[in-house]
Order: C-alpha cells, then sequence, then structure tokens
C-alpha cells in the first residue's frame, strides 16, 4: 500500500513548465520573446495612429518616425550626430571609469576609506545632474569637456559605489586563503579580489554605460550645435514629433548595442563563471 502525499509534501513540488524558479527556458523561446513583445507594441502603435485615436502632432505613426530617420540617413544628419555623441559617451564614460574602479576598490576593502569617502559619494549621487549644468558652464566653458563633465558626473558616483558592492561580496574565505599562503595586501588585491570580482565590475560597467547613455540628452541640452540630444531638443522646439521619436528610438537601439558588446564580451572573458550568468 502506497503511503498517502501529505499537504506538505505538495507545497514542496517545485513548478513544472516555464515558471519555475530560476529554470532556463528553450534558447529559441527566449529570443523569440524578445521581438514579440516589441513587435506587438509597434502593432499596437501603428493601429493607434492608422485608427486617428491620437493625432500625428501628439503621435506621429512607426512609418511616419522611420521616414524621418531616413531622411536624415540620406541628408548624413544621423551618422554625423551619432558620431559626435558616441565620442562624447566614450569619453565621458571612459573617465568615470578610471576615477571609479581605483576609488571603489579601495572603498570595498579598506573600512577607513569607506567611512571617508563613502558618505560624500552617496550623498553626490542624489544630486540632479541637470541642476548641476550652469556650474558645468562656468567650469568647463560650452564645449565638448562641459558635456564630458556632466556625464562624468551622471556616471560616477553610482559606478563607485556598486565597484565597492562587487568587492565586497568577494567571499572572505578567499581573502583568509591569500593571508594564510603569506601574500600582502598589494598581492591579495592582485591576484585574489580582483580576478574573483572582475565579472561583477564587467557587469556595472555594463549597467553604467547605459546610464552614461541616458544622460545624453542632458549633456547636449546648452549650447551644442550638434549631436542626437541637440538633435532632439531642437526638434521640441518646433513640434517635430517624429523626429523626437526617432532620435529617442535610436538613442536606445545604441544603448542596446553597447550593452549586447559588453554582454558578450563578458562571456567571453570570464568564460569560468559563465555558469553563474
Amino acid at each position: 500500500m502506497q503511503p498517502k502525499t501529505t499537504k506538505a509534501q505538495i507545497r514542496k513540488k517545485p513548478k513544472s513548465g516555464l515558471f519555475r524558479l530560476r529554470e532556463d527556458i528553450p534558447s529559441g523561446l527566449y529570443s523569440a520573446l524578445g521581438f514579440i513583445i516589441p513587435a506587438v507594441l509597434i502593432f499596437l502603435w501603428w493601429l493607434v495612429t492608422y485608427l486617428g485615436l491620437v493625432k500625428p502632432l501628439f503621435l506621429p505613426s512607426p512609418v511616419a518616425v522611420l521616414a524621418e530617420g531616413w531622411r536624415q540617413v540620406t541628408e548624413g544628419i544621423l551618422f554625423a550626430d551619432a558620431s559626435v555623441s558616441f565620442y562624447r559617451i566614450t569619453i565621458g564614460w571612459l573617465a568615470a571609469t578610471v576615477v571609479a574602479v581605483p576609488i571603489g576598490i579601495l572603498m570595498g576593502n579598506f573600512r577607513i576609506i569607506e567611512g571617508s569617502l563613502g558618505p560624500l559619494i552617496s550623498t553626490m549621487r542624489y544630486m540632479p545632474v541637470v541642476a548641476l549644468i550652469p556650474l558645468s558652464i562656468l567650469w568647463a566653458g560650452i564645449g565638448d569637456a562641459q558635456k564630458i563633465l556632466i556625464l562624468f558626473l551622471g556616471t560616477f558616483f553610482q559606478q563607485a559605489l556598486m565597484i565597492m558592492d562587487n568587492v565586497k561580496n568577494i567571499d572572505m574565505n578567499l581573502i583568509r586563503a591569500g593571508q594564510t599562503l603569506g601574500f600582502s595586501n598589494s598581492e591579495i588585491l592582485r591576484r585574489v579580489i580582483l580576478p574573483a570580482a572582475s565579472p561583477g565590475i564587467w557587469d556595472t560597467f555594463r549597467i553604467t554605460i547605459g546610464w552614461t547613455w541616458t544622460y545624453l540628452v542632458v549633456a547636449e541640452l546648452v549650447a551644442a550645435s550638434d549631436g542626437l540630444g541637440r538633435r532632439i531638443m531642437d526638434a521640441q522646439r518646433y513640434l517635430a514629433t517624429d523626429t523626437i521619436l526617432f532620435g529617442t528610438l535610436f538613442i536606445g537601439v545604441l544603448g542596446l548595442l553597447t550593452d549586447y558588446a559588453f554582454n558578450k564580451s563578458g562571456l567571453r572573458f570570464f568564460r569560468w563563471n559563465s555558469d553563474k550568468r
């Protein structure tokens, strides 16, 4: 006679199908979902504009937005603006990264440095970057340096704190093992902490460069003669909604491409950690 199944055993039985916690799903389905949801949203967008439920001034059709994009491509506007914006994004993010990495690593390993810099950085990261535009003009003028400074300020503080957390998440047993082997502090940092924290730091890079893209319009808000953000601000002045939508979507696509590049390169650089990603 088989034993009866208790209610506790029934509750403990894992869910089956596609909604089990942390379980993989077929790779084809995973990839398809990334296209299906945007396709449905685009169809709804087209349907709303086709039925005339919203005036084109407030929501132009997908065809009108694509036509605006094609116009910018044929006139050479799009690639000129994109190259300028990409340059500013790259320099601003690299400048923030060069400063944030050592500070974040030191804060994550030495309580005295965390106690000295942590409250200041935590406070600064809540300050609105837009409010700093007048100061950035006084400090850096109205050229590219001012735009890069805004991108730096929008990225650095969060990045430093995230890298600190990446370092803090390293298992203390690894550090104690290095101390047992007689490693100095610098050797433990170089041979234990940095290799173990590198995958997490790389993910932080991937996330923070996405934030830098979101600050692009803010950076190009004042005294910019070119750039994707400047094109959007000019379009707002003339109520060119199709230009605003296309510019916003194009920035999103560029951000998605950089995220994809960081994700794929991270999988290649840290293959030993791929089972955890």
